[in-house]
């Protein structure tokens, strides 16, 4: 078994020279925002929830992104709510977020 349930990497790339990337729309805090609410709703710890920094996922055209793993299921969001929606629906109840999904 995996030491923990899900995997979360937000996508917090900063790219020089006017180049799309995933931290000139917000990926630093919403992954913030993301990590204390997992750990506020308990679903933080080992045999848990990890949400981390990435580098660049190569996908800051289709960004923000993040991704949770094990199931290999990648996201773009725009706002609070969005994440929220993620937290809810997928790590918490196991269901992926079609509208969301890239």
């Amino acid at each position: 078994m995996s030491y923990y349930e899900r995997h979360v990497f937000f996508c917090c790339n900063q790219r020089q020279n006017g180049e799309t990337c995933c931290n000139d729309k917000g990926a630093s805090g919403m992954r913030d925002y993301a990590k204390k609410r997992v750990k506020e709703l308990g679903l933080a710890g080992p045999g848990k929830v990890r949400v981390n920094q990435a580098g660049c996922l190569d996908r800051c055209e289709e960004g923000p992104c993040v991704v949770v793993y094990p199931e290999a299921v990648w996201y773009t969001y725009v706002d609070r709510a969005d994440i929220d929606e993620i937290i809810e629906e997928h790590l918490k109840a196991g269901r992926v977020v079609a509208r969301l999904r890239i």
